[in-house]
Parts: structure tokens; C-alpha cells; sequence
């Protein structure tokens, strides 16, 4: 049953982007000291035990929970995300969480540039201009202080176009199933395909590790279930402007844990983004309400 409780959706959604923050943070960590594909494959196992757990109590059965009128789309969805998230900790490795952050705060952009040739929507001339004004954010993001890009700087952009498309993939799928098959499908899929990649590539953890990597686990389901409850109890225009506060928490630890460096460059690329995301997502909502 949802309600309409605007502030505390909006605590949530404040609270989820911290969690989801904390999370990328031990991924990073996890990953520099083994390896992206192991740590995603863990991960994996867990938030595929929360999935089955939260579709059994939904559905009333995994067998319900499973029952899907598009399986071949599902199953492609929840591969994706799987992917998108091995590259976007790849990302982090590779550039910090800062910077990976600030590129991957486009997706919101992306998003509406696809939703054209994938739902078949439109978008205006506004909407449009808005776009062009974030990407050109990305790429003062992306400005080289050597005078050459670096090859790493494609790894996010690369993971915000591949959850982009996860993520009209969720409108597409919606049309036909609900949000209890649509999670089963993404956290029993992606257990799949994160296994069938990370199993090749296992390293032997310390004790300690294992401390952070259960901590990874509960951080990604307990992620999980704020976000759901968000959305129970507000409406999603109401608190979705509230995501980009994961770029806040996300850049501030690695600037005090990781010790990363934060450019001019990366701080006025990251605003330009921000702002161009939510005027895309305020247009969106009138287009909607209209």
C-alpha cells in the first residue's frame, strides 16, 4: 500500500544515496585489492538472496515472482545492469570515485536522448538544448591536463550509457510485468551472469576483507529496500532530484578516505551536469502533468 508522505520520501532518498555512496566506497576498495569481476559476484550472491526473499513475500512464490509475459527482455535487462555495474567499479578503480561520479551523472541525459528510438517518445527542443549542455559539462569533465584524454575517462561514460538503457528498459518492461517480477529477474539473472564472469577469477580473501565484503552485501540490499520504500511512500518527481546527492557523498569520500583530488574542471563539468539533468527531468514532469 503507498501513501503520499513527500518529506519522508525525500529522507529516504537522502538516506538510499548514502548507502548506495558507502557501498561504492568498499567496492573500490574490495576491487583494488582483488578484483572487480569476484567482488560484483559476491555481491551478487547476496542481493540474489534479498531478491528471492522480498518476490516470495511480494508474489506470495518464486515461481509467481518469475512469471514474466517477456523473459528474453527481462533476462537482457537484468544482464545489463550486471555488466553496468562490473564497468562503472572498473570505473572507480581506474579514475576514483570522484570523477567517475561526475561523468556518470550524465545518465539522466542519456536517458532522454534514448527514450525517442526506445518507447517511442518525444522530446522537445528544451529538452534537447538541455542535453546538449550537460554533455558539453561531461566534457569539460573529461578535460585532460596532459593534453591527451585518457582511455580510462570512456569507463564511466561507457557505464552511464549501459544504465541508461537499463533504465528504459525498466519502462518498457513495466508495461507488461510488475515491479516484483521485474527485481527477481535483475538480482537472479545477475547472480547468473556475475558468477558465470567472476568465477573465473577468485582470489583467496584475509578475514578482514570478508568483514568489508559482508559489509558490501548488506550495504547493496539495505540500498535496495530504501529505495523501494521511497517510492512507496512519495511520489517519484517528488524525491528522484534527490539521486544526485550520491555525487555529493560519493565525491566527499573519496576526497577524505581515498584521498582523491578534486579539478576545477571536474567541479564546474559535475554543476553543468547536475543542472541540465534536473531542468531534462523538470521538463519531463510538466511534459507529463500536461
Amino acid at each position: 500500500m503507498t501513501r503520499n508522505d513527500t518529506r519522508l520520501g525525500i529522507w529516504l532518498m537522502v538516506t538510499t544515496t548514502f548507502i548506495f555512496s558507502m557501498q561504492d566506497g568498499l567496492s573500490r576498495h574490495l576491487a583494488e585489492t582483488y578484483n572487480v569481476w569476484m567482488v560484483v559476484m559476491i555481491r551478487y550472491w547476496f542481493f540474489a538472496a534479498f531478491v528471492i526473499a522480498i518476490a516470495r513475500r511480494q508474489a506470495g512464490s518464486v515461481r509467481a515472482a518469475a512469471r514474466s509475459a517477456q523473459p528474453l527482455l527481462q533476462a537482457f535487462r537484468s544482464t545489463l545492469l550486471a555488466l553496468e555495474i562490473m564497468v562503472m567499479v572498473l570505473a572507480f578503480v581506474f579514475l576514483g570515485l570522484v570523477e567517475s561520479h561526475a561523468v556518470f551523472a550524465c545518465y539522466p541525459l542519456l536517458i532522454g536522448a534514448l527514450s525517442g528510438p526506445v518507447l517511442g517518445e518525444s522530446m522537445g527542443w528544451r529538452r534537447w538544448l538541455a542535453t546538449g549542455i550537460g554533455f558539453l559539462g561531461v566534457i569539460i569533465v573529461l578535460q585532460p591536463s596532459g593534453g591527451v584524454f585518457s582511455p580510462y575517462a570512456a569507463i564511466p561514460l561507457l557505464a552511464a550509457l549501459m544504465f541508461a538503457l537499463y533504465g528504459l528498459l525498466n519502462r518498457y518492461v513495466a508495461r507488461k510485468d510488475d515491479a516484483a517480477t521485474s527485481f527477481f529477474w535483475t538480482g537472479t539473472v545477475g547472480a547468473i551472469v556475475s558468477t558465470a564472469i567472476g568465477a573465473w577469477f577468485w582470489e583467496t580473501m584475509t578475514g578482514s576483507d570478508w568483514i568489508l565484503m559482508a559489509m558490501l552485501c548488506v550495504t547493496g540490499a539495505l540500498g535496495h529496500y530504501t529505495l523501494i520504500k521511497t517510492y512507496e511512500v512519495a511520489e517519484a518527481g517528488a524525491v528522484q532530484p534527490f539521486a544526485y546527492l550520491q555525487l555529493v557523498f560519493a565525491s566527499a569520500l573519496g576526497l577524505v578516505v581515498f584521498g582523491e583530488t578534486l579539478r576545477p574542471n571536474v567541479v564546474i563539468g559535475a554543476a553543468i551536469i547536475v543542472a541540465a539533468g534536473l531542468f531534462t527531468f523538470w521538463r519531463e514532469r510538466k511534459a507529463r502533468s500536461a
